[in-house]
């Protein structure tokens, strides 16, 4: 029974025991006569007075249980035990407020595992506003250098460790080149040439190279669902490429073509995925996020500079506050928060789950293009996008036991 509190006493003096509320208080007293026991909780208030009899081998009580509602507790005396009863009423709110509690931690629970997808997908949505105003590769660094040093301020308020010995910077430096500079300097010259959603796409199709990485390197098996789903997931990109190749000759270039860029920072994003386990061995990994992202971001703020982007060449006051409220919504929601909440989610088991979510991104990052920029996908991408999707899910799901 929730809130109950029971007790039994087979000697004298009586011994006492208390469950399902930690908030209980109680205090007892005895004389020759009789014993009395005073208890209280967040909404009982209980007494119980005890009355030995003679010659008898059981004890006789008398109990005055008053709660703030006087119709929530009775305690009845049954033989050596008090049973205090929650009534009918009682029973149907705390069963009304657990009804409650469970939905809203469920709603909270989701809420959390889809944040980070929701936060990169439409980061990318804020990206490809201000890439024009800003210049590319200021965008790619100004997302990863604040937002770097967020979570090493983070890591450390936690009492994580910094990163010790030449082996644990060299490891980070590496992790910082590919998945930072890379796939950060990929990506934005990508969104410059495609759109948020179809790049999403792409970028998202990464689970595909790391599934066929971890096999060749840790022995992973890809299994029966899995491999049909690499050879879907490449009919897919296919089809996501169909129309930049059907260009004229001509006019086509393939470092022209956002797809292009973008199956680069994919392939970027899958390489550093899988390096993960190697910087983990020698640095805490939240740790060693912040500090790849700090390290992967100078280089591109470096040529950002020697490139004169736009932000350099005199345009900074151009900026609008929608402009700088997109750039600081890519680098602290698009990066600090949705890697910290992703790091969160991954500790508590939900790892399953995260990768389930995976075509969110995409989804999110499409339904935000549409809206802002009137971005469409054609019948052919569509049709790649979907079976996209699809070969992500299953990859993801080649090792689920039935």
């Amino acid at each position: 029974m929730r809130g109950c509190t029971c007790f039994s006493f087979p000697s004298s003096p009586p011994i006492f025991s208390f469950y399902g509320n930690s908030n209980s208080r109680f205090s007892s007293s005895s004389s020759s006569s009789s014993s009395s026991l005073l208890f209280s909780s967040a909404s009982h208030h209980c007494s119980v007075k005890l009355s030995p009899l003679l010659f008898a081998k059981s004890t006789r009580f008398r109990t005055n249980c008053k709660a703030e509602d006087p119709e929530v507790v009775d305690c009845v005396g049954t033989g050596l035990d008090v049973e205090c009863l929650v009534s009918q009423n009682e029973k149907q709110d705390l069963e009304i407020e657990d009804v409650e509690k469970a939905a809203s931690n469920i709603l909270l629970e989701w809420a959390v595992l889809v944040s980070p997808f929701f936060f990169w997908g439409t980061a990318m949505v804020a990206m490809k506003e201000v890439l024009p105003k800003a210049g590319p590769f200021f965008v790619a660094s100004f997302r990863l250098i604040p937002a770097g040093l967020l979570l090493v301020a983070f890591a450390n308020s936690k009492g994580k460790p910094l990163p010790s010995g030449l082996t644990a910077w060299l490891s980070i430096a590496l992790f910082a080149l590919v998945d930072a500079a890379c796939f950060q300097g990929f990506l934005a010259q990508g969104l410059q040439r495609t759109s948020a959603g179809l790049g999403s796409v792409i970028i998202d199709s990464q689970p595909l190279t790391v599934a066929v990485l971890a096999s060749f390197l840790f022995n992973e098996s890809i299994g029966l669902v899995g491999a049909a789903g690499l050879v879907l997931g490449v009919v897919g990109l296919l089809l996501l490429e169909v129309p930049a190749l059907a260009l004229d000759d001509s006019n086509f270039s393939l470092w022209g073509s956002g797809e292009w860029w973008m199956l680069l920072a994919a392939q970027s994003m899958a390489v550093g995925t899988v390096m993960v386990r190697w910087v983990s061995k020698y640095s805490d990994p939240i740790m060693a996020t912040g500090w790849h992202m700090i390290i992967g971001g100078l280089p591109l703020l470096g040529i950002s500079i020697l490139n004169h982007d736009p932000v350099f060449s005199g345009s900074f006051q151009e900026l609008s506050a929608s402009d700088l409220l997109a750039l600081f919504y890519t680098s602290i929601f698009g990066s600090a928060i949705s890697y910290g909440v992703f790091f969160y989610s991954a500790t508590k088991g939900s790892l399953t789950k995260l990768s389930s979510l995976t075509f969110l991104t995409p989804m999110f990052a499409s339904i935000f293009g549409f809206l802002y920029f009137g971005e469409t996908f054609s019948p052919v991408q569509l049709v790649g996008a979907i079976v996209t999707i699809v070969a992500i899910y299953m990859v993801n799901f080649r090792g689920k036991p039935s």
